[in-house]
């Protein structure tokens, strides 16, 4: 289910569909996620509620990967932060933003990019599995490349 990686999963329930509306908190996560997977990961995983901005958990040291939807400001941080990304766009720009960070500039591994429904399965677990594996190799070159961007957008920063 983890694939023996630590993790951090920010969890929130969409909008009703056709508002717009910011998405809410669960309130007992355990009804939406598969039977047993508190169980399964505990102590090695920890489910969280809605987070406004992920640059609280990019900016730890700990945390040097992120399963993102790749909204806009998502990937601006993982690229502030130098922190690689494992896309799976849901709506709107994501789609793009995705295809920008894995096709055109590299920084990216892809789970799914696009995002309509295959006969009700939006990923399979093996995408999933695939896309978080390739993210967790030392000697990734993603991993390389997104540091090096990093690098550069913090330089760009700077005065003079």
């Amino acid at each position: 289910m983890h694939g023996g990686y630590r993790f951090l999963w920010s969890l929130s329930q969409p909008p009703p569909s056709g508002l717009l509306a910011t998405p809410s908190d669960y309130e007992d996560p355990q009804e939406i996620l598969p039977e047993g997977f508190f169980h399964q990961t505990s102590g090695i995983g920890k489910v969280i509620g809605r987070v406004g901005s992920t640059s609280g958990c990019l900016g730890s040291f700990s945390n040097r990967r992120i399963f993102s939807h790749c909204g806009w400001n998502s990937v601006l941080e993982s690229i502030w932060f130098g922190v690689p990304i494992a896309t799976w766009p849901m709506y709107a720009e994501q789609q793009f933003n995705a295809f920008e960070m894995v096709i055109d500039l590299g920084l990216a591994v892809e789970i799914r990019m696009d995002y309509r429904n295959d006969g009700g399965v939006i990923a399979y677990s093996n995408e999933i599995e695939r896309g978080i594996k390739c993210l967790m190799e030392h000697d990734n070159e993603k991993r390389k490349k997104v540091k090096e961007m990093s690098e550069r957008s913090r330089m760009a920063l700077m005065n003079g």
